[in-house]
């Protein structure tokens, strides 16, 4: 294990390495790279860049927000909502230094006093509109009245000192200010745990009504143990308040945010019929990596839980919190509770399954449960295998790492001697590393609804994994290594237009890097499907850069970007808020631009464009059929035969299906086609989804 310096000296280069890749400056990438791991972790679910820090009033400082707290928060028209603001202390030095209790200290005053200044109409009135200090204030301002607390994060690579047990709450206008602070230490731990999230520990012991009783619903010879329960709502209540939604299992949480009306007929119950509560709601579905019973005269009772996740009935939960907060009598309330103990092997595999069971009879998508597709493990796979062209300043073949699953990427090196992993660096440089939400955002960038990116990663990605489903389920062969190196290059065109805007004469430190990065690829995509042209991503992709016209290009299209970023419509006057709506999106796509004559004569026409990608899927059919069939083979005919007998004992299969699963039984007598092989693995895995306990474990599928 690393130790506490070693792993300062892997964030530091890693930031650097993040930096110098985007064109950005270390403060925002290690930012980025801070929220992007506690989004994933649960601390809040979406965090904005908005640096303010006035040179002529000293003391003030905020770094971003938690977005806005009427969209993020347990939603009710009765309750208060939670406004979460975020400031740094981020080092330079090479080696790892101390936060002591006075630095601390004074980073939350700093933050609290623009908290305060926000309040102020006289400060909001001496700022500029376009400056993100104000939008931010004229935000806080707004939501007032509505908020009932303030969570202020502390995100630093100092190690806190170990004289410092914690800061009492505060208290600001009749709102409760809580104060977290993650240092180096706490996002090694989280990093280290192998998990995306930090330990959740209940203690009912100190709850309000202490152990419940409970049911084991499993045979006490199952490795699985179930358990029926009622919870107290108060209970339930406590501990959202504490956890908020780190309960909620990570798909769940995106479907919240697409999604966040409480409902009504559950709140009147609470108000009116509390003691129906039981009878009339559903309850909700849980797991947790261990249940600590205990047994006493009243019968077994649930003591403790590590790791609850609450797979369904996250609306039943807000519902009950909100009443919480409302000051509304819980005595009465119950809440049936099935809870399953899943160990922390299987959590990741299990948790995600049993939550598209639970939630199956409610309006979830298969989209929202989209981890596991295999348009993930498709693109993995490319990411593993396709060698990038070597750069003309470079002798060394690289590859671009997708990190499908939270922490891979430091996964496989692990376990890995110093020379080895020096090797594989060289091989996947961190620079060269994304992740599922980075993926959808370079590509919906692109599109018609390219704004979705500027309201964050998680509503991002819900809205891309609806389209990766459609499109999936239409054309499977569509995603092929073209379609791998074309998403690379949009990667690059992202990452350099990060570097052009931040360059650009009016680009000022904290000035909406991300939205106008954005709204600038939103001009030149729209500019290119009027001309009927396409970028040549081909070319893109072999030079592993963009060349010194399209470079030109999208200079162009950052300045009309830029004009109607800071120039908000009518009804606007919040540039963050503007940069998020559809109707800015649809005023940059039709900016008109004087371009380059030279450079358009060197883009491809979308004919060209359409029959490559017509001849990469037709490639792509063929290699899916040699892969199934190389899947089926390995393995072999008794995990077939395991499999056939399941499916007659449960009358699952077509006529078709199953004649091609009696060959797959016979091998190596018979033999299915590549194209039986298809069929087979297709259905081999839908049947997986509908609950076949069998699993292919000889390799990972890859069709």
């Amino acid at each position: 294990m690393q130790t506490i310096e070693e792993y300062y000296e892997e964030l530091y280069q890693e930031v650097v390495s993040s930096a110098e890749a985007q064109g950005e400056f270390k403060e925002d990438a290690f930012f980025d790279q801070m929220v992007e791991l506690l989004i994933d972790a649960g601390e809040f679910d979406y965090a904005e860049r908005s640096y303010f820090q006035p040179s002529s009033q000293r003391g003030i400082r905020v770094d971003g927000f938690c977005g806005d707290p009427l969209e993020m928060g347990v939603p009710s028209q009765e309750e208060g909502y939670t406004l979460g603001l975020i400031v740094l202390d981020y080092s330079q030095d090479t080696s790892l230094s101390t936060l002591t209790n006075t630095d601390m200290e004074a980073d939350f005053r700093r933050l609290e006093k623009y908290l305060i200044k926000a309040l102020d109409a006289r400060f909001r009135a001496s700022l500029e509109p376009t400056d993100p200090g104000f939008n931010l204030a004229d935000m806080i301002s707004s939501r007032w009245e509505k908020i009932s607390r303030v969570n202020l994060f502390l995100l630093t690579n100092k190690l806190l000192s170990k004289r410092i047990e914690g800061k009492k709450q505060g208290d600001l206008d009749n709102r409760e200010i809580v104060y977290n602070v993650w240092d180096i230490e706490r996002i090694k731990n989280l990093v280290e745990s192998g998990k995306e999230r930090e330990p959740l520990h209940i203690d009912f012991n100190e709850l309000p009504t202490g152990p419940i009783p409970t049911l084991l619903a499993s045979s006490t010879k199952d490795r699985r143990r179930v358990f029926l329960a009622a919870i107290p709502g108060a209970d339930l209540a406590a501990i959202y308040d504490r956890w908020g939604t780190r309960l909620l299992e990570a798909n769940v949480r995106v479907f919240l945010q697409a999604r966040s009306n409480v409902n009504k007929g559950i709140r009147r119950t609470l108000e009116n019929e509390p003691e129906l509560f039981f009878s009339f709601n559903n309850g909700i579905t849980a797991t947790a990596e261990r249940v600590g019973v205990v047994e006493d005269d009243g019968g077994l009772k649930i003591a403790s839980l590590e790791n609850l996740q609450i797979v369904n009935g996250a609306q039943t939960t807000a519902s009950i919190y909100a009443a919480f907060k409302a000051k509304k009598d819980l005595r009465k309330v119950f809440v049936q509770m099935k809870l399953s103990e899943i160990s922390p092997e299987d959590a990741k595999d299990l948790v995600p399954r049993i939550s598209e069971f639970a939630n199956s009879q409610n309006k979830v998508s298969a989209a929202d449960f989209f981890a596991n597709h295999p348009y993930h493990i498709r693109i993995e796979d490319f990411s593993r295998r396709i060698l990038a062209p070597m750069k003309t300043d470079s002798f060394t073949q690289t590859k671009w790492y997708y990190e499908r699953a939270r922490g891979s990427y430091r996964d496989a090196q692990a376990y890995l001697t110093p020379a080895k992993k020096r090797a594989f660096v060289r091989t996947y440089p961190k620079a060269q590393t994304f992740s599922k939400t980075d993926l959808a955002k370079y590509l919906m960038v692109w599109g018609d609804k390219g704004y979705l990116v500027n309201r964050g990663a998680q509503k991002n990605f819900a809205e891309f994994a609806k389209t990766i489903t459609d499109e999936w389920e239409k054309n499977d062969k569509q995603f092929n290594e073209y379609y791998f190196k074309r998403l690379i290059a949009k990667k690059i065109i992202f990452d350099s237009t990060g570097k052009i805007v931040q360059g650009r004469d009016w680009y000022e430190a904290g000035g909406y890097r991300s939205q106008h990065v954005v709204l600038t690829i939103g001009v030149l995509s729209r500019s290119l499907e009027r001309m009927g042209k396409s970028l040549d991503f081909l070319a893109i992709w072999n030079r592993q850069d963009i060349d010194p016209q399209l470079e030109k290009a999208l200079e162009l299209a950052a300045d009309k970007a830029h004009e109607v970023l800071m120039s908000p419509a009518e009804g606007y006057r919040n540039i963050s808020e503007w940069a998020k709506q559809q109707k800015c999106w649809l005023t940059v796509r039709k900016a008109d631009i004087q371009w380059d004559e030279e450079w358009i004569k060197k883009l491809n026409s979308l004919e060209d464009e359409r029959d490559i990608e017509r001849q990469e899927a037709k490639s792509q059919g063929e290699l899916n059929g040699i892969e199934a069939q190389t899947e089926v083979v390995e393995a072999g005919p008794e995990f077939w035969k395991k499999f056939l007998s399941w499916c007659l004992r449960e009358g699952e299969g077509s006529e078709k299906e199953l004649g091609i699963l009696k060959v797959a039984a016979q091998i190596p007598a018979k033999l299915p086609s590549d194209k039986q092989s298809v069929i087979l693995i297709d259905f081999y895995k839908r049947m997986r989804g509908s609950g076949c306990p069998y699993k292919i474990r000889a390799s990972r599928s890859r069709v």
